[in-house]
C-alpha cells in the first residue's frame, strides 16, 4: 500500500497515476474530501492536524507521500505545517512506514546563486522560516535512525490542470484569457521551473527506489533556462499572435500589497524574480539517467496548444489583476 497525504492537488493527482500506471495498484489517497483518481484509489477522509486520524491514515502503509498544500497565508502555515510534520513523522516512526516528502524552496537564499542539495538554509521571511522547520524536523530523526526517509525538493511549477503557481498564473492563465500578462521585478533574469507531471513522476521512482532513502534529491528540471522575455517569445509563436505583458516593479508591488492581504502574504518571495533562479538537478540526472525531462519550449506549447481550464487559484489575482 502506497498512501498519498494531501489528495486533490495537482502533485497528488499525477503521483498517483504514476504510481498506479507503474509501482501499484494498492493506492490510498488522504484529505480532508479526497477523490478517486483510478476506480481502484481506497479514499480515507482524515485531518492531517489530528494525530489520531493521522496515525489511522498511514498504519497499514509500505510508503507515505507527504504533498500537503495549504492556503499563502503565514498564520495557517505557522499552525498548521509544523505539527503536520510532528503528526505524520510520529505515525512513519510507529509504523514503520517509508516517509517521501515532497518540499520546496522557500528555505534557501532568495539570490542568483546554484541552488544544490547541500545548500544552506537561509529563508527570507517567515514562510521560508517553517519550511526550514519542517525540513530540519525530519532531518532530524533521518539522522538519529528512527525513520526512513526522502526530500524531493522542487522549484516553482508550471504545467496543466490545477497547477498552482505564480508563473502559471500571472503568465499562462492570463494567455489563455487574452489578458495581459504580469512579470514581476524583471523579465530578463533566469527561471528554473519545474513540470509538474515529470515532478509527480520523479517523485514516484524515488520513493520506489530503495536506495534513494536518507538524502534529498532536487527533482528534475531542464538545464536551458529561459528569461520570461523568452517564455513570452516562444509562447507568441505558439498561439500565433503578439502577446501583452508588462513588467511590475517594487513601487508598484508595494501599492498593490497595500490593498490586499492576499498581496501581502507573498510580498516576501519577491525577491526571487528579482535575480536568476539556478536550482541544480544534477544529482538526479546522474542517478536516473534515462528519466525524460519537458523542455520550456514543448512545455509551453503544451500548455497554450489546446484550451484548459484555468483554475481559481490562491495566486491568482495576486498582485491584483482582473479577469479579461
Amino acid at each position: 500500500m502506497q498512501t498519498i497525504l494531501g489528495a486533490g492537488g495537482q502533485i497528488a493527482v499525477e503521483l498517483a497515476r504514476e504510481l498506479h500506471k507503474h509501482y501499484t495498484s494498492e493506492i490510498r489517497l488522504v484529505g480532508r474530501h479526497p477523490r478517486n483518481v483510478q476506480e481502484s484509489d481506497r479514499l480515507f477522509a482524515a485531518d492531517l492536524m489530528n494525530a489520531a486520524e493521522t496515525f489511522e491514515a498511514i498504519r497499514g502503509s509500505d510508503i507515505a507521500y507527504l504533498t500537503v498544500g495549504l492556503p499563502m497565508e503565514t498564520k495557517v502555515w505557522r499552525q498548521c505545517f509544523p505539527v503536520i510534520m510532528k503528526n505524520v513523522i510520529g505515525a512513519c516512526e510507529r509504523y514503520d512506514v517509508k516517509l517521501v516528502f515532497f518540499d520546496n524552496t522557500y528555505m534557501y537564499p532568495q539570490d542568483d546563486r546554484l541552488q544544490t542539495e547541500r545548500t544552506a538554509f537561509a529563508p527570507v521571511g517567515k514562510k521560508g522560516a517553517i519550511r526550514a522547520k519542517m525540513a530540519e524536523m525530519l532531518l532530524a530523526e533521518m539522522d538519529r535512525g528512527r525513520i526512513e526517509a526522502v526530500i524531493c525538493r522542487a522549484p516553482e511549477f508550471y504545467g496543466p490542470g490545477l497547477t498552482k503557481s505564480i508563473t502559471n498564473s500571472l503568465v499562462f492563465s492570463r494567455i489563455k484569457r487574452r489578458a495581459e500578462s504580469e512579470i514581476l521585478l524583471s523579465d530578463h533574469t533566469l527561471r528554473t521551473l519545474i513540470w509538474t507531471p515529470d515532478a509527480a513522476r520523479a517523485t514516484a521512482l524515488i520513493g520506489n527506489t530503495p536506495d534513494a532513502y536518507g538524502q534529498t534529491w532536487h527533482l528534475p528540471c531542464d538545464d536551458a533556462r529561459l528569461t520570461y522575455a523568452q517564455i513570452m517569445s516562444r509562447a507568441s509563436e505558439v498561439v500565433g499572435r503578439p502577446l501583452p505583458y508588462r513588467v511590475l516593479s517594487r513601487g508598484q508591488l508595494w501599492w498593490k500589497a497595500l490593498k490586499s492581504k492576499r498581496q501581502r502574504e507573498l510580498r516576501e518571495l519577491l525577491p526571487r524574480y528579482a535575480c536568476d533562479c539556478l536550482f541544480d538537478s544534477t544529482k538526479f540526472k546522474r542517478r536516473f539517467p534515462n528519466f525524460s525531462i519537458m523542455s520550456y519550449p514543448s512545455g509551453i506549447e503544451k500548455m497554450l496548444a489546446k484550451p484548459d481550464a484555468v483554475p481559481r487559484s490562491v495566486c491568482r489575482d495576486c498582485f491584483g489583476q482582473r479577469d479579461a
